[in-house]
């Protein structure tokens, strides 16, 4: 599927374009998981992100609502792309471990957005699903910064909080990045709409921009 799709990802600019015939639509499933946090986080951040995508792209993006998914469903695998966030608790089930590992192996993609509060546990629930495959730094010069746009200095600093760096973090298995953890950032914040946090013009464009990275990168690769 991913494959399929990224044939109609184009470059940023362009006009909004209508889905290709017989193309796939792409939507953005968001991961519903245990543990008591707020996984519902950020509720018009991936509205805005696809609404984007459709309007400088030629994805053919299937509407402008996510799709709600649990780690240890069958549908997880109808989407190439996943994204969760929160400030809390993330647990998963063995069940959710299991299904969630078979799904990011064949070729799925977790987005992890820390909202300041998810790190902790984000980081324990990792090591049950990719043992073997630590969670690394990656890099200013990783292709996920230079795609669409152009991040030399890595991910935009969306809120201070704890005043720090912005990092992002990534897990790659047989030489595939299948995990993406963006920390001290808070990219789904600067998605949301104008009004819930107030942020600048050219903190929501850099938080939009990036997050069209994070797609480019996963449909091109």
């Amino acid at each position: 599927m991913a494959l399929a799709l990224a044939a109609s990802l184009c470059a940023a600019g362009t006009a909004s374009a209508q889905a290709r015939p017989g193309a796939r639509e792409f939507t953005i499933g968001r991961l519903k998981y245990g543990g008591g946090g707020d996984w519902y986080e950020d509720r018009t951040s991936l509205v805005n992100l696809l609404r984007a995508l459709r309007a400088r792209t030629q994805l053919p993006v299937g509407g402008e609502q996510e799709a709600v998914v649990e780690p240890g469903a069958a549908a997880l695998f109808q989407y190439p792309f996943v994204f969760a966030c929160g400030h809390g608790n993330m647990k998963f089930t063995p069940t959710e471990v299991a299904n969630l590992r078979r799904y990011l192996i064949s070729g799925g993609f977790l987005w992890v957005d820390d909202d300041f509060g998810i790190e902790p546990s984000f980081r324990r629930e990792m090591r049950k699903l990719f043992p073997d495959d630590p969670l690394v730094e990656l890099p200013f010069s990783h292709p996920i910064f230079h795609g669409l746009y152009e991040f030399p200095g890595g991910l935009p600093k969306i809120h201070e909080h704890d005043g720090g760096p912005a990092k992002a973090f990534g897990i790659v298995h047989d030489g595939r990045l299948v995990v993406f953890f963006s920390y001290d950032c808070d990219l789904g914040d600067g998605l949301e709409d104008e009004d819930v946090h107030h942020d600048p013009p050219e903190k929501r464009e850099a938080a939009l921009r990036m997050a069209m990275n994070i797609v480019h990168y996963v449909l091109t690769r």
